[in-house]
């Protein structure tokens, strides 16, 4: 599955407030694009307006996409919280956007994404028995069962301890490959490690930033993801300074 480009433009605006102004940022389609930068400058809000979802925000241009067919449809979003349903097992969880569309849940894949995500074993758990951190995972696995061409991921591996984080990212790297990614986090090395391409989000624009050469997902011990990782540190620490 290949995503198509997206290009988004204007002034994201909350009420009589600018967030971030002028935005005009292209996410390459098949391509991982990073949004870094300071809490309240309206990430997130940019995130639900990339997959349609009301708000108060609102963008004063436009989100387009390459193939000239709208967006809306074609989005997938993980939000900060797993929004798990309570009364719902594991596996209903995951298999929730099927049923909704009135179409028949593919266990087979549902069980295969859990036991890849660590989840083995825990179907027919509820949510309440979970940690955060298997909540978040099976939320991980309900985003990546979704057949859609572009993926939004609002800080998708926050509540996971460190080892877990990475194995998450690259599973997530293989899986969502080829298709047109938007990944929101406050992780420079999470970035440094997923991005073919990076911003910092502030509220005086976007700024683009540097990224080693090499394809992503790139390797924890890599010299030159662990230079990009203080780089980016560096230039978050500037701007909130």
């Amino acid at each position: 599955m290949s995503g198509a480009a997206l290009h988004i433009r204007g002034d994201l605006r909350l009420g009589g407030r600018t967030l971030c102004p002028a935005l005009d940022l292209t996410c390459p389609g098949g391509a991982w694009t990073v949004l870094l930068g300071p809490s309240g400058v309206g990430k997130s809000t940019l995130a639900r307006l990339i997959a349609g979802l009301p708000g108060p925000a609102h963008l004063t241009g436009a989100i387009t996409a390459s193939d000239g067919a709208p967006p809306e449809g074609r989005v997938t979003l993980m939000a900060q919280s797993d929004q798990l349903l309570p009364w719902a097992s594991v596996l209903d969880n995951v298999t929730l956007g099927a049923r909704l569309r009135g179409q028949w849940p593919d266990h087979a894949r549902a069980l295969d994404l859990l036991a890849r995500v660590g989840l083995e074993g825990l179907a027919h758990r509820r949510p309440a028995t979970l940690s955060g951190g298997q909540r978040q995972r099976v939320a991980l696995a309900r985003s990546l069962i979704e057949a859609r061409a572009i993926v939004v991921m609002d800080e998708p591996f926050s509540a996971l301890d460190a080892a877990t984080r990475a194995a998450m990212q690259d599973l997530a790297a293989r899986l969502l490959q080829g298709r047109t990614v938007i990944l929101i986090t406050h992780d420079p090395l999470e970035a440094a490690r997923l991005a073919h391409q990076a911003h910092l989000m502030r509220g005086d624009g976007l700024h683009p930033l540097p990224l080693p050469a090499t394809p992503p997902p790139r390797a924890l011990s890599d010299p030159a993801t662990l230079t990009a990782q203080a780089d980016l540190y560096a230039r978050l620490m500037q701007g909130a300074a």
